[in-house]
């Protein structure tokens, strides 16, 4: 997987007692559906520059989720290089989403493998909104740094430095 890159964005809501909420997704497909720790992740996807990062993380949401990203302040989290080598670029929006209206696209993989059978599958097959402790342990182990980074500047009080409006 090296030099793959990704991006993504992270949908965060506060909720009434100012705590903050995350809103993650379970990887579709056969290998992942009886796993839960590990098989979380932020909404995101590959791109190839040209295309920038940003724009392919708004791309991304809508095609894995099937609705439009939240319009709104898009605060960058920074990237994290993943264990096989992809390269992920994050930023948070602050958002709502009703887990149930989601609309995932799909993907095509021979399955079970060495059958010669090609099925579809979901790319995700739930969202969900979780605490940050909660998330952290479903989360894919590299992205988990991007709780740290959104506490920190929603800690900061939500008006730091960078953000694209």
């Amino acid at each position: 997987m090296a030099g793959k890159r990704s991006a993504g964005l992270l949908l965060y809501r506060r909720g009434a007692d100012g705590g903050v909420e995350v809103l993650l997704a379970h990887m579709g497909g056969p290998l992942w559906a009886r796993r839960d720790a590990g098989a979380w992740t932020v909404p995101k996807g590959e791109y190839v520059p040209p295309e920038e990062p940003l724009a392919a993380a708004r791309r991304e949401f809508a095609e894995e989720l099937g609705t439009a990203p939240p319009a709104g302040r898009h605060v960058p989290l920074g990237d994290v290089r993943q264990s096989g080598g992809k390269v992920v670029a994050v930023w948070a929006v602050e958002g709502d989403l009703d887990p149930d209206r989601i609309a995932p696209g799909a993907f095509e993989m021979e399955w079970p493998r060495g059958s010669g059978e090609v099925r579809s599958f979901p790319e995700i097959d739930r969202v969900a909104w979780w605490t940050p402790e909660r998330a952290r342990g479903l989360l894919i182990t590299a992205q988990r740094v991007f709780l740290d980074r959104l506490a920190e500047w929603v800690g900061g009080g939500g008006d730091g430095a960078g953000g694209d409006g």
